[in-house]
């Protein structure tokens, strides 16, 4: 959007239109003068202007989420914003002097007319003033009509009526400027007959118009269209009632044909549906909430699937941020230097232990990380679409291999999976937790019955396929646990295939997964326990 915005600066220009204009500097006597002296008029030239400003607004539902009314920090958040891009001072005269554009009745190219009763009220004031302040000084300095009270008594009478009405005009100029439209805006929500009040909703109404009308006047001033963008994120991470009043707040402030507002909703509607579908607003749509949320985007555009290329591209940008990977290589040789220079001079030698089974970890971790980055390894084939999960596979990582590594000392280290085992471990927790779960449990319970040099020769796939029946009759207890799981098929050839783990590697990593929510594992066991005594 800001390189289309650009292309459309420079389109405009070229044409040989007039330079766009701001409110700063110089430019913000010319918009205050504008504001006082003129009315604004939308014409045919204004209309066919192509250049474009597009003023960029964050709103994150989820830092709002503690409040009553989700959407009045919507609307708080729009407020402030203009207010901060345009300035304080603008706003606040456009509330007391600004005038609402209107369209030209014609042809016409003039986009401002004079403000004839504006400035007929200001000359009368100011001359009548000027009239009240010569009377009371005649009364006051000359001789011979010092003694006249009448005088005196008309010109203060006249100053102070006069000069009331500029003052008045100052001071709701001041009001404005120190109390700002997200004030006013709390100020109502927070009051405790808010709820019951009539005309709420209409002040509030009140409010963003005056902001639609401010940036419609900046349009003409500005000589280029505005348009707010607010994007709307972590709605899904919200209450059902506060993510059906954001919507409803959208769609009020979209009622207007003419609205300067584009929103961007980022949303999962597997989220958000069954949220809709809870509260009242569903009222007849027949409880659907894709029907709503049709009704309400304009422009729906799904996110595809990630590739092969982007994915990778995800799993670098989560691993940049593992800045503690090369900080621990840098400070090892850093210290193995120091250590070497203080045993030259008969330092003490501290214990190297620690620091190898260190190095070691690294190792191992950079070993997973390139398997992970290898387009031609199977492994990166799993990779999950979801950036948030790829954080979770790439922080969980170094802390499983540490595990692996430390649990029993490093005598055991030719003894541990290879890196890229572990790595995929992980990867299958993340990507499957139920499936797992579930050949583990069954594991758990054939251990207990079966004896272990027979079970541990058996791959986990088997298992797995052995009681997979018995999975599909608990199928609606587990509903909400087999929904974490991704594509069956992939799981099969992951197991089957590419990554066929054996029993005694499934006990072997189980003690360190700790990406894998072991409460799963104990329903399933107390389900299966349940239905066997039946």
């Amino acid at each position: 959007m800001r390189e289309e915005m650009a292309e459309r600066e420079a389109a405009e220009l070229a044409r040989g239109h007039p330079k766009p204009r701001s409110p700063e500097g110089w430019g913000l006597l010319l918009a205050l003068w504008y504001l006082t002296f003129y009315e604004p008029v939308v014409t045919e030239r204004h209309l066919r202007r192509k250049n474009m400003e597009f003023i960029f607004i964050r709103f994150s539902a989820w830092q709002f989420a503690g409040c009553d009314k989700l959407w009045a920090g919507l609307v708080t958040t729009l407020c402030d914003s203009v207010r901060h891009h345009f300035g304080a001072l603008p706003l606040s005269v456009f509330h007391v002097l600004g005038s609402r554009p209107r369209f030209a009745p014609g042809f016409s190219h003039a986009e401002w007319i004079l403000k004839r009763g504006t400035c007929l009220k200001l000359w009368g004031l100011l001359a009548v003033l000027a009239a009240g302040l010569s009377i009371l000084l005649v009364a006051l300095l000359v001789p011979g009509v010092k003694d006249h009270h009448a005088l005196k008594v008309v010109g203060s009478a006249v100053t102070s009526l006069s000069g009331s009405g500029l003052v008045l005009g100052a001071v709701s100029v001041l009001k404005n400027l120190l109390v700002s439209e997200k004030q006013k805006i709390e100020r109502l929500t927070n009051s405790d007959r808010f709820a019951s009040q009539l005309g709420f909703m209409s002040k509030v109404r009140g409010e963003v118009q005056v902001l639609v009308d401010f940036l419609n006047f900046m349009e003409i001033f500005e000589r280029r269209r505005l348009r707010v963008v607010l994007q709307i994120t972590s709605l899904d991470s919200c209450y059902p009632e506060k993510v059906a009043g954001v919507l409803n707040a959208i769609n009020t402030l979209l009622s207007d044909s003419h609205s300067p507002f584009i929103f961007i909703l980022a949303v999962d509607p597997s989220v958000i549906v069954p949220c809709l579908e809870q509260t009242g607003c569903m009222k007849g749509l027949a409880d659907n909430g894709y029907l709503y949320l049709n009704r309400t985007v304009s422009l729906p555009f799904s996110i595809p699937q990630m590739g092969a290329r982007s994915r990778l591209r995800c799993l670098e940008a989560a691993v940049r941020t593992r800045e503690d990977l090369m900080y621990r290589i840098i400070t090892g040789n850093v210290e193995r230097r120091r250590d070497k220079c203080q045993g030259g001079v008969g330092g003490i030698h501290a214990a190297p232990g620690w620091r190898e089974a260190d190095e070691e970890a690294v190792r191992c971790i950079h070993q997973a990380f390139r398997c992970l980055h290898d387009g031609e390894d199977a492994l990166a084939r799993y990779l999950p679409c979801s950036g948030a999960n790829v954080r979770r596979i790439v922080n969980t990582i170094p802390i499983t291999l540490r595990l692996l590594l430390h649990r029993d000392g490093s005598s055991c280290v030719a003894q541990c999976p290879s890196p890229r085992a572990a790595t995929a471990w992980v990867v299958m927790a993340d990507q499957w937790p139920c499936r797992l779960s579930w050949a583990l449990q069954c594991l758990e319970d054939a251990w207990q019955c079966q004896p272990a040099p027979r079970l541990a020769t058996r791959s986990l796939w088997s298992v797995f396929q052995e009681n997979v029946g018995e999975l599909s009759a608990l199928r609606q207890q587990l509903h909400n646990v087999l929904s974490l799981d991704q594509d069956p098929e992939l799981f099969q050839t992951f197991l089957a295939r590419d990554f066929p783990f054996s029993v005694a590697d499934a006990r072997q990593l189980l003690p360190v997964t700790v990406n894998l929510d072991h409460s799963i594992r104990h329903k399933m066991g107390l389900l299966r326990g349940l239905d066997r005594l039946q």
